[in-house]
Protein backbone atom coordinates (compact mmCIF):
# COMPACT_ATOMS: atom_id res chain seq x y z
CA UNK A 1 0.00 0.00 0.00
CA UNK A 2 2.42 2.15 1.30
CA UNK A 3 4.83 1.76 -2.25
CA UNK A 4 2.09 1.84 -4.74
CA UNK A 5 1.16 5.24 -2.66
CA UNK A 6 4.70 6.62 -3.36
CA UNK A 7 4.65 5.20 -6.89
CA UNK A 8 1.81 6.82 -7.64
CA UNK A 9 2.79 10.24 -6.47
CA UNK A 10 5.52 9.99 -9.26
CA UNK A 11 8.40 11.64 -6.99
CA UNK A 12 11.47 12.89 -9.01
CA UNK A 13 13.51 10.34 -7.92
CA UNK A 14 16.63 9.74 -5.56
CA UNK A 15 20.00 8.01 -7.19
CA UNK A 16 20.25 4.36 -6.69
CA UNK A 17 22.33 3.41 -3.32
CA UNK A 18 25.51 2.95 -5.37
CA UNK A 19 25.47 5.66 -7.33
CA UNK A 20 24.01 8.08 -4.18
CA UNK A 21 27.52 6.31 -2.19
CA UNK A 22 29.91 7.23 -4.78
CA UNK A 23 28.50 10.56 -5.48
CA UNK A 24 26.89 12.04 -2.04
CA UNK A 25 28.85 15.30 -1.65
CA UNK A 26 28.20 16.26 -5.30
CA UNK A 27 24.68 15.07 -5.14
CA UNK A 28 23.71 16.65 -1.77
CA UNK A 29 24.99 20.01 -3.03
CA UNK A 30 23.23 19.78 -6.80
CA UNK A 31 19.81 18.97 -4.47
CA UNK A 32 20.81 22.24 -1.88
CA UNK A 33 21.19 24.41 -4.71
CA UNK A 34 17.68 23.10 -6.84
CA UNK A 35 15.89 23.91 -3.31
CA UNK A 36 17.57 27.22 -3.17
CA UNK A 37 16.99 28.30 -6.81
CA UNK A 38 13.46 27.22 -6.73
CA UNK A 39 12.22 26.98 -3.64
CA UNK A 40 13.79 28.96 -1.03
CA UNK A 41 15.96 31.81 -2.37
CA UNK A 42 20.12 31.60 -2.59
CA UNK A 43 21.43 33.15 1.12
CA UNK A 44 24.44 35.41 1.50
CA UNK A 45 27.89 33.99 3.08
CA UNK A 46 28.67 34.42 6.80
CA UNK A 47 29.66 37.08 7.77
CA UNK A 48 33.11 38.14 8.72
CA UNK A 49 32.34 38.37 12.32
CA UNK A 50 29.51 37.66 14.96
CA UNK A 51 29.44 39.32 18.35
CA UNK A 52 27.52 39.09 21.58
CA UNK A 53 26.55 41.71 23.87
CA UNK A 54 24.98 40.73 27.13
CA UNK A 55 21.71 42.73 28.36
CA UNK A 56 20.66 40.24 31.11
CA UNK A 57 21.26 37.38 33.21
CA UNK A 58 19.78 35.70 35.69
CA UNK A 59 22.63 33.23 37.16
CA UNK A 60 19.97 30.96 38.92
CA UNK A 61 16.85 30.78 36.97
CA UNK A 62 14.24 27.94 36.29
CA UNK A 63 14.07 26.38 40.04
CA UNK A 64 17.81 27.40 40.64
CA UNK A 65 18.96 25.20 37.48
CA UNK A 66 19.79 27.27 35.02
CA UNK A 67 21.67 30.63 34.07
CA UNK A 68 19.17 32.54 31.86
CA UNK A 69 20.95 35.26 29.94
CA UNK A 70 19.60 37.72 27.11
CA UNK A 71 22.59 38.94 24.30
CA UNK A 72 22.32 40.91 21.51
CA UNK A 73 24.00 39.37 18.80
CA UNK A 74 25.22 41.35 15.76
CA UNK A 75 27.24 40.91 13.09
CA UNK A 76 27.59 43.34 9.70
CA UNK A 77 25.56 43.37 7.01
CA UNK A 78 25.73 45.62 3.34
CA UNK A 79 24.03 47.89 4.69
CA UNK A 80 25.33 48.41 8.57
CA UNK A 81 25.55 46.56 11.40
CA UNK A 82 22.22 43.93 12.27
CA UNK A 83 21.35 42.50 15.99
CA UNK A 84 18.66 40.52 17.47
CA UNK A 85 18.15 38.83 20.72
CA UNK A 86 18.83 35.61 21.53
CA UNK A 87 17.79 33.90 25.06
CA UNK A 88 20.46 31.42 26.24
CA UNK A 89 19.21 28.92 29.41
CA UNK A 90 22.33 26.78 30.17
CA UNK A 91 22.02 24.32 33.12
CA UNK A 92 24.82 24.80 35.90
CA UNK A 93 27.00 21.61 35.77
CA UNK A 94 30.16 20.64 35.25
CA UNK A 95 29.49 18.03 32.06
CA UNK A 96 29.29 20.02 28.50
CA UNK A 97 25.65 19.98 27.35
CA UNK A 98 23.70 19.28 23.96
CA UNK A 99 22.15 22.50 22.77
CA UNK A 100 19.08 23.41 21.09
CA UNK A 101 18.65 26.22 18.94
CA UNK A 102 14.88 26.63 18.86
CA UNK A 103 12.94 29.06 16.50
CA UNK A 104 10.41 30.53 18.53
CA UNK A 105 7.18 32.44 17.52
CA UNK A 106 7.18 34.10 20.81
CA UNK A 107 9.88 36.90 22.52
CA UNK A 108 10.26 35.03 25.91
CA UNK A 109 12.37 32.05 25.99
CA UNK A 110 9.59 29.29 24.49
CA UNK A 111 6.46 30.79 26.00
CA UNK A 112 3.19 28.41 24.96
CA UNK A 113 5.52 25.57 23.25
CA UNK A 114 8.11 24.73 25.36
CA UNK A 115 8.84 23.00 28.61
CA UNK A 116 11.73 24.77 29.40
CA UNK A 117 12.41 23.31 33.53
CA UNK A 118 11.95 20.11 31.85
CA UNK A 119 14.20 20.25 29.02
CA UNK A 120 16.48 21.30 31.26
CA UNK A 121 16.22 18.77 33.50
CA UNK A 122 16.89 16.31 30.70
CA UNK A 123 20.38 17.95 30.81
CA UNK A 124 19.93 20.13 27.40
CA UNK A 125 20.88 23.41 27.14
CA UNK A 126 18.70 25.88 24.38
CA UNK A 127 19.44 29.28 22.71
CA UNK A 128 16.24 31.14 21.65
CA UNK A 129 15.20 33.46 19.33
CA UNK A 130 12.01 34.99 17.94
CA UNK A 131 11.70 34.80 14.32
CA UNK A 132 9.99 38.23 13.83
CA UNK A 133 13.23 40.09 15.95
CA UNK A 134 15.30 38.95 12.65
CA UNK A 135 12.78 40.24 10.27
CA UNK A 136 9.01 40.25 10.65
CA UNK A 137 6.84 37.63 9.17
CA UNK A 138 4.81 40.11 6.96
CA UNK A 139 4.85 40.82 3.15
CA UNK A 140 6.44 44.41 3.64
CA UNK A 141 8.50 44.30 0.17
CA UNK A 142 11.36 42.67 2.44
CA UNK A 143 11.96 45.77 4.08
CA UNK A 144 12.33 44.57 7.31
CA UNK A 145 14.84 44.10 10.30
CA UNK A 146 17.62 41.51 8.03
CA UNK A 147 15.49 41.24 4.72
CA UNK A 148 16.16 45.64 4.64
CA UNK A 149 19.64 45.40 4.81
CA UNK A 150 20.41 43.25 1.56
CA UNK A 151 19.91 44.45 -1.71
CA UNK A 152 17.31 42.59 -3.75
CA UNK A 153 17.98 45.01 -6.72
CA UNK A 154 17.33 42.98 -10.28
CA UNK A 155 16.07 39.79 -8.36
CA UNK A 156 15.74 37.16 -10.65
CA UNK A 157 13.71 34.99 -8.77
CA UNK A 158 16.40 32.99 -6.94
CA UNK A 159 16.66 36.21 -3.98
CA UNK A 160 16.21 34.93 -0.52
CA UNK A 161 12.63 34.45 0.62
CA UNK A 162 12.18 34.86 5.04
CA UNK A 163 12.40 31.14 5.32
CA UNK A 164 16.06 31.77 4.33
CA UNK A 165 16.45 34.77 6.75
CA UNK A 166 15.22 32.97 9.82
CA UNK A 167 17.49 29.83 9.01
CA UNK A 168 19.99 32.03 8.17
CA UNK A 169 20.04 34.01 11.56
CA UNK A 170 19.49 30.47 13.57
CA UNK A 171 23.04 29.65 11.98
CA UNK A 172 24.53 33.15 13.53
CA UNK A 173 23.57 31.70 16.51
CA UNK A 174 25.49 28.87 16.41
CA UNK A 175 28.13 30.51 15.71
CA UNK A 176 28.15 32.54 18.94
CA UNK A 177 27.02 29.28 21.02
CA UNK A 178 30.16 27.25 19.40
CA UNK A 179 32.02 30.00 21.92
CA UNK A 180 29.72 29.03 25.09
CA UNK A 181 31.61 27.29 27.77
CA UNK A 182 30.19 23.85 28.42
CA UNK A 183 28.05 23.80 25.31
CA UNK A 184 29.34 20.23 23.85
CA UNK A 185 29.38 21.60 20.33
CA UNK A 186 28.86 18.37 18.50
CA UNK A 187 25.51 17.65 19.79
CA UNK A 188 23.68 20.45 18.76
CA UNK A 189 20.24 20.61 16.99
CA UNK A 190 17.66 22.90 15.93
CA UNK A 191 14.09 22.45 16.58
CA UNK A 192 10.98 24.36 14.89
CA UNK A 193 7.17 24.04 14.24
CA UNK A 194 4.74 25.23 11.92
CA UNK A 195 6.72 27.56 9.47
CA UNK A 196 9.88 27.65 11.40
CA UNK A 197 9.77 23.54 11.22
CA UNK A 198 10.16 23.91 7.58
CA UNK A 199 12.61 26.41 8.48
CA UNK A 200 14.76 24.22 10.79
CA UNK A 201 14.96 21.57 7.80
CA UNK A 202 16.46 24.11 5.40
CA UNK A 203 18.50 25.37 8.21
CA UNK A 204 19.99 22.08 9.29
CA UNK A 205 19.93 20.81 5.97
CA UNK A 206 22.61 23.63 4.56
CA UNK A 207 24.73 24.13 7.88
CA UNK A 208 26.31 20.97 8.69
CA UNK A 209 27.65 22.02 12.07
CA UNK A 210 23.84 21.28 13.49
CA UNK A 211 24.31 17.41 14.52
CA UNK A 212 20.16 16.54 13.49
CA UNK A 213 17.20 18.79 12.67
CA UNK A 214 13.66 18.43 14.04
CA UNK A 215 10.73 19.67 12.12
CA UNK A 216 7.29 19.89 14.01
CA UNK A 217 4.06 19.50 11.77
CA UNK A 218 5.91 21.68 9.08
CA UNK A 219 3.71 20.47 6.18
CA UNK A 220 3.18 22.15 2.64
CA UNK A 221 6.93 23.26 1.34
CA UNK A 222 8.53 21.58 4.60
CA UNK A 223 8.40 17.96 5.58
CA UNK A 224 5.35 16.44 3.46
CA UNK A 225 5.54 15.81 -0.20
CA UNK A 226 4.20 18.61 -2.59
CA UNK A 227 3.12 16.08 -5.40
CA UNK A 228 -0.91 15.13 -3.73
CA UNK A 229 -0.50 16.48 -1.01
CA UNK A 230 -3.85 16.71 1.29
CA UNK A 231 -4.52 20.21 2.57
CA UNK A 232 -2.07 22.85 2.09
CA UNK A 233 -0.86 23.23 -1.64
CA UNK A 234 1.42 25.22 -3.17
CA UNK A 235 -0.76 27.43 -4.57
CA UNK A 236 -2.21 28.11 -1.34
CA UNK A 237 0.98 28.95 0.89
CA UNK A 238 2.50 31.61 -2.05
CA UNK A 239 -0.82 33.17 -2.01
CA UNK A 240 -1.43 33.71 1.53
CA UNK A 241 2.85 33.70 2.55
CA UNK A 242 4.87 34.85 -0.85
CA UNK A 243 7.77 36.20 1.29
CA UNK A 244 8.56 32.68 2.96
CA UNK A 245 10.18 31.96 -0.57
CA UNK A 246 11.57 32.88 -3.68
CA UNK A 247 9.97 34.04 -6.25
CA UNK A 248 10.75 31.23 -8.82
CA UNK A 249 8.55 28.86 -6.14
CA UNK A 250 5.00 30.59 -7.59
CA UNK A 251 6.08 29.07 -10.78
CA UNK A 252 4.87 25.91 -9.49
CA UNK A 253 1.18 26.66 -8.06
CA UNK A 254 -1.34 24.20 -9.49
CA UNK A 255 1.36 22.50 -11.10
CA UNK A 256 3.39 20.75 -8.46
CA UNK A 257 3.95 17.43 -10.72
CA UNK A 258 6.16 19.98 -12.90
CA UNK A 259 8.66 20.53 -10.26
CA UNK A 260 12.18 19.71 -10.44
CA UNK A 261 12.25 18.54 -6.97
CA UNK A 262 10.00 17.75 -3.94
CA UNK A 263 10.64 17.59 -0.23
CA UNK A 264 11.73 14.09 -0.09
CA UNK A 265 14.98 15.72 -1.39
CA UNK A 266 14.92 18.11 1.05
CA UNK A 267 15.11 15.65 4.10
CA UNK A 268 17.14 13.08 1.88
CA UNK A 269 19.88 16.23 1.95
CA UNK A 270 19.83 15.79 6.10
CA UNK A 271 21.40 12.36 5.30
CA UNK A 272 23.26 10.55 7.23
CA UNK A 273 23.29 13.34 10.07
CA UNK A 274 19.99 12.26 12.52
CA UNK A 275 16.06 13.95 11.23
CA UNK A 276 13.15 13.79 13.37
CA UNK A 277 9.97 14.78 12.09
CA UNK A 278 6.47 15.07 13.32
CA UNK A 279 2.65 14.78 12.98
CA UNK A 280 -0.63 15.61 14.65
CA UNK A 281 -3.35 13.49 13.54
CA UNK A 282 -5.96 15.81 13.29
CA UNK A 283 -3.39 18.54 11.38
CA UNK A 284 -5.15 17.76 7.98
CA UNK A 285 -3.98 20.93 6.47
CA UNK A 286 0.10 19.44 7.11
CA UNK A 287 -1.02 16.58 6.06
CA UNK A 288 0.75 13.81 8.10
CA UNK A 289 0.68 10.81 5.62
CA UNK A 290 2.56 13.23 3.53
CA UNK A 291 5.25 14.05 5.80
CA UNK A 292 5.58 10.00 6.76
CA UNK A 293 5.73 9.38 3.15
CA UNK A 294 8.46 12.03 2.55
CA UNK A 295 10.20 10.35 5.84
CA UNK A 296 10.60 6.98 3.94
CA UNK A 297 11.60 8.31 0.38
CA UNK A 298 14.26 10.20 1.97
CA UNK A 299 15.24 7.06 4.27
CA UNK A 300 16.83 5.98 1.16
CA UNK A 301 19.55 8.35 1.36
CA UNK A 302 20.56 7.28 4.89
CA UNK A 303 20.34 3.92 3.86
CA UNK A 304 22.81 4.56 0.94
CA UNK A 305 25.51 5.59 3.01
CA UNK A 306 25.18 2.87 5.82
CA UNK A 307 22.93 4.48 7.98
CA UNK A 308 19.13 3.40 9.01
CA UNK A 309 16.09 5.67 7.56
CA UNK A 310 12.66 5.62 8.48
CA UNK A 311 12.35 2.15 10.48
CA UNK A 312 8.89 1.16 10.23
CA UNK A 313 6.40 -1.65 9.85
CA UNK A 314 5.26 -1.49 6.57
CA UNK A 315 2.18 1.06 7.82
CA UNK A 316 1.34 4.70 8.50
CA UNK A 317 1.58 4.74 12.43
CA UNK A 318 -1.28 5.42 14.81
CA UNK A 319 -1.73 8.31 17.05
CA UNK A 320 0.28 7.73 19.57
CA UNK A 321 3.09 5.79 18.30
CA UNK A 322 6.61 6.71 17.30
CA UNK A 323 9.77 5.22 15.15
CA UNK A 324 12.81 5.98 16.99
CA UNK A 325 15.35 3.16 15.86
CA UNK A 326 16.16 4.27 12.42
CA UNK A 327 18.36 7.68 11.52
CA UNK A 328 15.13 9.26 10.99
CA UNK A 329 12.44 9.78 13.93
CA UNK A 330 8.92 9.77 13.55
CA UNK A 331 5.84 10.21 16.06
CA UNK A 332 2.24 10.87 15.13
CA UNK A 333 0.32 12.67 18.11
CA UNK A 334 -3.04 13.02 18.56
CA UNK A 335 -4.20 16.60 18.60
CA UNK A 336 -4.20 19.91 16.15
CA UNK A 337 -1.53 21.67 14.83
CA UNK A 338 0.75 22.24 18.10
CA UNK A 339 3.76 22.19 19.86
CA UNK A 340 3.26 20.28 22.68
CA UNK A 341 4.80 18.85 25.56
CA UNK A 342 4.52 15.64 23.92
CA UNK A 343 6.20 16.76 21.38
CA UNK A 344 8.99 17.70 23.01
CA UNK A 345 9.28 14.45 25.31
CA UNK A 346 9.71 12.30 22.06
CA UNK A 347 12.25 14.69 20.31
CA UNK A 348 14.65 14.28 23.65
CA UNK A 349 14.52 10.32 23.94
CA UNK A 350 14.79 10.62 20.13
CA UNK A 351 18.04 12.55 20.50
CA UNK A 352 19.07 10.63 23.62
CA UNK A 353 19.38 7.60 21.47
CA UNK A 354 21.36 9.62 18.82
CA UNK A 355 23.40 12.07 20.11
CA UNK A 356 23.58 10.90 23.51
CA UNK A 357 22.74 12.21 27.01
CA UNK A 358 23.57 13.76 30.45
CA UNK A 359 20.81 14.09 32.15
CA UNK A 360 20.47 16.25 35.52
CA UNK A 361 17.54 14.86 36.85
CA UNK A 362 15.10 12.23 36.04
CA UNK A 363 12.21 13.87 34.58
CA UNK A 364 8.55 12.20 33.91
CA UNK A 365 9.62 11.40 30.14
CA UNK A 366 6.55 9.79 28.05
CA UNK A 367 7.23 6.13 27.09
Amino acid sequence: MIDRDLEARRLPPLPGAGEMARQWPRLRAEWIRLLAREEYGFSPPPPAWVRAETKAEEPRAWAGKAVHRTVSLGFPTPKGDFSFPVDYVLPITDKRTPLIVYLSFEKYPVGRYGPIEEIVDHGYAMAVFCYNDVTADLDDGFSSGLAGRYDRTGDDGTSWGKISMWAWAASRVLDHALTLDGVDGKRVFCVGHSRLGKTSLWCGVQDERFAAAVSNDSGCSGAAITRDKQGETVKDIVTRFPHWFCGNYRRYAGREHEMPFDQHMLLAAMAPRPLYVASADEDTWCDPYSEFLSCLEAGKAWRALGAKGLVHGGRMIRPGEFLHEGDIGYHLRSGTHFLSRYDWQMFLRFMDGHLGRQRLASPDIAG
